[in-house]
């Protein structure tokens, strides 16, 4: 099972946002650190984090194409790098 949680990460700490999570102790977990200096506001969209996390999987299967060398031509001439 995934269970998505928002937190912050502050004083060398992810703190979570939602208290208590249901989840048993010493399971793994996998932190990202989001830039928001120029990201995209997901929640402004219209898009919550249940709906973020099925968009991520149903593309994931376009991921080794977009991360592709040769797809580098595309960012650079559309100012995305």
């Amino acid at each position: 099972m995934m269970k998505i949680v928002e937190g912050v990460y502050h004083g060398g700490k992810v703190e979570l946002l939602e208290e208590p999570v249901e989840m048993k102790d010493d399971v793994p977990v996998m932190v990202t650190f989001l830039d928001d200096a120029g990201g995209i506001d997901l929640r402004e969209r219209g898009i919550d984090l249940a709906h973020a996390a099925d968009l991520r999987g149903r593309l994931s299967a376009f991921a080794e194409d977009w991360e592709a060398p040769d797809m580098d031509m595309y960012d650079e001439r559309y100012g995305r790098k």
